[in-house]
């Protein structure tokens, strides 16, 4: 009897598992003809998808380009400070120090001054004794003077008495001998006369001697004097002093460095901008305007700006450099320093039917979505005046009133109905995405949300055939497969049966199984 009750256990066994395998394989074949033949005809057609894009409005207006470049800070008025002479340096101001603000005048180094004073003294002494040269010559020249007067007027004297001697020799009075005395006597006079007259020439001379030894002995005094006057040195402008180096005590040479004088107040900044953008800068007949500049330095939290005017540009290309070199001085910069690596931002002229938009609304043939009829896109070209870093310019005027897709997406095309975003919509439509954002799984939660009450899950679940209850029971529809279009199916039930009373009852719960459970239920 044992052997008889085992070979019907097995046997029972051998037929539950041979059921098991052939309602695997029926609920295999049945997928395979559900994925060929699309649930045989019975499920809906497939539902399109609708993106969610946030839109703007094309509206013209005047904007002003700007050109975003980087500088560097200077001074206007740079002054290195050198020792005019050498020497050791006996003095130093009290504002002398790195970053000391000086005034205009302040004495900030003094160089020992005894070499200068003396030779200011021996140049002094040398212009004193020029001098009393001249008055010497002055004195001589009135002397000379004096002794011609007397010689002329003993001329004089002679040339009478040599003419009485005559008239008396005529008149038979007087004697040859007196005539030729009297005649020798003038002759004399007259020898006399030039005599002194040769010595005032010569005192005359002298004075012109004396006055230009004068001059250059004042000449010596005066280069000496500022000798002594640069052993001083003072600040030429109100600034600050970077770079100070010497001490007291330290001897220098003559035109070493001691130090240099920045005005912190007239500064400007050098920047480089491209061939193309300095075209666009240009004014009427090729001048280069004063446009607006305005320049910042970043600090993480914050930010300092100074808005200026472009003053100058470089008269020539630095070799081996591109573009132009501009030069914009600032006003008002508090916070800046000379040296300074700022962003610039250039003012270019305005222009007119203008609009911005993102940069990523652009694709790579310079077309844009615009929303057309039935909410669906179009591509539209149109013309970038400018492109400013993530923003674009565009010409706004033909397409007036159009919407356009803010941002590109790669589900975003022509054709592609979408759920346009407007600026301003209500909550619900603020709450669907970003702008321009494709949601597709969205999409799907919509649909599924939209079917009936029973009937939600895959659509290949509501295709399936409905097969009748063996025992006049609920409908139920076949096991499935797993697949990428199943949801959620675990291990089958009939794999694990705790009995074989509970496995029967599961047999006979699914199709084609109904006979063999009622058969082994018996």
């Amino acid at each position: 009897m044992r052997f008889l009750g085992r070979s019907l256990t097995g046997l029972i066994l051998l037929s539950a598992t041979l059921g098991l395998l052939a309602l695997a394989g029926g609920t295999i074949l049945g997928a395979m003809g559900d994925r060929s033949g699309g649930g045989g005809g019975a499920g809906r057609a497939a539902r399109e998808q609708i993106f969610t894009a946030r839109v703007v409005t094309a509206l013209p207006e005047r904007i002003t380009p700007r050109i975003v470049t980087y500088g560097e800070v200077r001074s206007r008025r740079r002054l290195e400070l050198r020792a005019a002479a050498p020497g050791a340096v006996s003095q130093i101001g009290p504002g002398v120090v790195e970053g000391g603000s000086v005034a205009q005048g302040e004495l900030l180094f003094r160089i020992d001054p005894a070499a200068a004073q003396t030779a200011l003294d021996l140049a002094q002494a040398d212009l004193s004794d020029a001098q009393a040269e001249l008055r010497e010559a002055r004195g001589a020249v009135e002397l000379a003077r004096g002794e011609l007067a007397s010689a002329e007027a003993q001329e004089a004297l002679r040339s009478r008495a040599s003419a009485r001697q005559e008239d008396l020799r005529g008149r038979g009075v007087g004697t040859e001998a007196a005539v030729e005395a009297a005649d020798l006597a003038a002759a004399a006079a007259r020898q006399a006369v030039l005599a002194r007259r040769q010595a005032l020439a010569q005192a005359e001379a002298r004075i012109d001697q004396a006055s230009g030894l004068v001059a250059r002995r004042t000449i010596t005094v005066r280069e000496t004097e500022r000798s002594l006057a640069e052993t001083e040195i003072r600040a030429a402008f109100d600034g600050v002093l970077t770079e100070v180096d010497p001490v007291v005590g330290r001897l220098v040479s003559a035109n070493e460095r001691l130090a240099e004088l920045i005005d912190p107040e007239a500064l400007e900044i050098a920047f480089t901008v491209s061939t193309l953008q300095y075209t666009r800068l240009l004014g009427p007949g090729g001048t280069l305007p004063s446009a607006p500049v305005t320049a910042r330095i970043e600090l993480g939290d914050g930010e300092l700006t100074a808005r200026g005017r472009i003053d100058r540009e470089s008269a020539a290309v630095g070799a081996g450099q591109t573009g132009r070199r501009l030069f914009a001085r600032l006003g008002a910069a508090p916070g800046f320093r000379p040296g300074d690596f700022v962003t610039v931002i250039i003012e270019e002229p305005a222009l007119a039917g203008a609009m911005r938009l993102p940069a990523a609304a652009l694709d790579s043939n310079g077309a844009v979505l615009v929303l057309g009829a039935g909410d669906r896109l179009e591509a539209q070209d149109v013309t970038v005046l400018r492109r400013e870093g993530e923003q674009v310019i565009i010409d706004a005027e033909p397409i007036t009133g159009r919407e356009i897709v803010g941002t590109r997406t790669p589900m975003l095309g022509a054709g592609i109905a979408i759920r346009p975003q407007r600026a301003g919509g209500d909550a619900e439509q603020g709450e669907a995405g970003a702008a321009g954002d494709a949601r597709p799984g969205a999409q799907a939660r919509d649909a599924e949300e939209d079917r009936p009450e029973g009937a939600r899950g895959t659509p290949r679940e509501k295709n399936a055939p409905v097969a009748p209850a063996p025992s006049g029971g609920a409908a139920v529809a076949p096991p499935r497969m797993p697949g990428k279009d199943t949801a959620r199916l675990g291990p089958s039930p009939l794999l694990f049966a705790p009995s074989f009373t509970t496995t029967a009852t599961r047999i006979g719960s699914a199709p084609g199984g109904a006979r063999f459970a009622a058969r082994m239920g018996g």
